[in-house]
């Protein structure tokens, strides 16, 4: 693995800095930075621009530490994923499928390319939506603006598979788009904090973590459900979005084709052993900041946009629009004789888009900035996850069809190099583009950021597969041998992924139940959806503990 010329440079930096203080070794680190950003370009993408778009919506500031602490979970687990294959150097697909069950490696394979497939259709609206509203106008086609996206998808994901230039100028190209999302969104708060409209004080008391959120409304609408004619009907209502866009935001933040990039990505960088410690910064860099940052502030600007407000949806003469007052005839047709706050609460409901965002913020930013600027951080948001859902869905394809030579049926380094199916990959990438390029057809509405709501509930309920597989794999002396953490260090890393793991599932079984519930279970589609998904879920643990225990038996005898 260490025999490209790039890695033994790499390799030749890192051992000088075995005696440098830390900083020195961050700051080289960062400049060694690679695979991160591609988990960075993935997670800014519709997904979390909706989740924190319509965290400030609901919630206001009061969910601000919804998603870092998703993110540090995510890192935790990624860490984990990068330890097993810098380790092993092995493809993890085929080593869980050896070293575990077939099933655990073929749901994780099968969950990523549903993933792919699902996600890509809110980058394709997103992207749309930015150029006709934020940065151009609808007088821009449709056809051309996806046939724009795909073509760019397909090019950039072509520098990936080359070697030399190529594959520097995809990287270059991944870390401009990251930067430009994240300086896009810092530009409008602080313009925004310049004309004195962010409450810094709320915002800070919102990264305290406050779980009574997870099943109530935030209390700012406890005067308004009071008067309303039925309260119960509203605490529901407004609970059960808040919980679509809680778990929007959390499984945005990483996602299940997240954990099956990020290994083969350190694969092709040919990074080893001695990267370890490497990709843990990596991670910080090229995900963690950028993520933290870009969501952060998009969920400061809509909160003080949009938050209990309903201005921008009201006409000069401060009536709802006819447009609004469907919205709000349809929210409150299950009411006898819906009042005023019921029509207010309705409409605090309506989902807003982008550009609804950037003409509230106008007052405060300016054209400019508010469309504009704006508009160019979401479009950087929808086409750089784009590139990658492709680069994802390449990559889940070439695996199925290239097959990973197992160690253990060769002599120690005789094993035959891995020559992966470029057509295979191309294909891959083709079936994700054209999907998202199909969103019309399945996707109407008008605030088409929403989309990625219902999709990201589904991908992000698919998260705890692959975090279980890897705190297995973590933990199998069969796969890790002698590098297994042992002592102190395993007792660290397993606190740490257990708790991960354990909120990703309590996360994604929460997720199910109240789909199952709200479904009538088995009486409908909706409802056998999500059961079977929770009795998929209970399958697949049992099976994967079972086959661990089996295989560290026999291992160990």
């Amino acid at each position: 693995m260490a025999d490209h010329p790039n890695s033994n440079r790499e390799l030749e930096i890192i051992e000088s800095l075995a005696d440098k203080p830390a900083l020195t070794k961050f700051l080289t680190y960062a400049k060694l930075s690679g695979p991160g950003w591609l988990q960075g370009a993935i997670t800014l993408g519709g997904g979390s621009l909706a989740g924190a778009l319509y965290l400030g919506v609901i919630s206001g500031y009061g969910l601000m530490w919804l998603q870092p602490l998703a993110m540090i979970c995510g890192i935790i687990m990624l860490s984990a994923i990068a330890y097993v294959t810098l380790s092993t150097g092995q493809r993890p697909f085929g080593s869980i499928n050896r070293n575990l069950h077939p099933l655990l490696g073929w749901s994780w394979l099968i969950a990523t390319i549903m993933a792919n497939i699902v996600w890509t259709m809110p980058q394709f609206a997103l992207g749309t939506a930015a150029v006709q509203q934020n940065l151009a106008s609808d007088a821009v086609p449709q056809g051309a603006i996806i046939a724009v996206f795909l073509i760019i998808g397909l090019f950039v994901n072509y520098l990936y598979q080359t070697d030399g230039k190529g594959a520097k100028a995809f990287d270059l190209i991944i870390k401009i788009m990251v930067g430009t999302i994240v300086l896009s969104f810092m530009a409008v708060v602080i313009t925004l904090t310049v004309n004195g409209a962010v409450p810094w004080s709320q915002i800070f008391s919102g990264f305290l973590p406050n779980p009574s959120l997870l099943f109530n409304p935030a209390s700012s609408y406890g005067e308004l459900i009071a008067s309303s004619s039925n309260s119960e009907f509203w605490v529901n209502k407004i609970s059960s979005q808040q919980q679509d866009v809680i778990m929007t935001a959390f499984g945005t933040a990483v996602g299940i084709n997240m954990t099956w990039l990020l290994p083969y990505s350190l694969l092709k960088k040919r990074w080893g052993t001695k990267h370890r410690s490497l990709s843990i910064v990596d991670l910080s860099i090229g995900l963690f900041i950028p993520f933290f940052l870009a969501t952060a502030c998009v969920v400061i600007s809509s909160a003080s946009a949009f938050h209990t407000k309903t201005d921008d949806l009201r006409d000069e003469h401060g009536a709802y629009t006819a447009k609004t007052m469907e919205a709000i005839v349809k929210t409150t047709s299950a009411l006898e004789a819906p009042n005023d706050a019921d029509k207010d609460l309705a409409a605090m409901l309506i989902k807003r888009d982008t550009n609804a965002l950037a003409i509230t913020l106008e007052p405060f930013a300016g054209p400019a900035i508010s469309q504009k600027i704006f508009g160019l951080g979401v479009l950087g948001m929808a086409v750089s996850t784009i590139i990658i859902l492709m680069l994802i869905n390449g990559l889940a394809f070439q695996e199925i069809f290239t097959k990973s030579p197992d160690p253990a049926q060769f002599p120690p380094g005789q094993v035959p190099a891995y020559k992966p199916n470029k057509a295979m990959y191309f294909l891959g990438c083709g079936i994700s583009g054209l999907a998202g390029a199909c969103f019309p057809l399945f996707w109407t509405g008008e605030a088409k950021a929403a989309l990625a709501v219902p999709t990201s509930v589904i991908g992000g309920s698919l998260l705890p597969i692959a975090y279980f597989t890897f705190l297995l794999l973590m933990n199998s002396k069969k796969v890790l041998g002698d590098k297994r953490p042992e002592g102190k260090a395993r007792i660290i890393w397993n606190i740490l992924m257990i708790f991960s793991t354990v909120i990703a599932s309590a996360g994604s079984i929460w997720v199910l139940w109240g789909k199952g519930v709200s479904g009538g279970w088995f009486s409908s589609w909706k409802g056998m959806i999500p059961a079977g998904g929770l009795i998929f879920l209970a399958i697949l643990f049992i099976v994967g503990t079972l086959s661990f225990f089996k295989h560290e038996k026999e291992a160990n005898s």
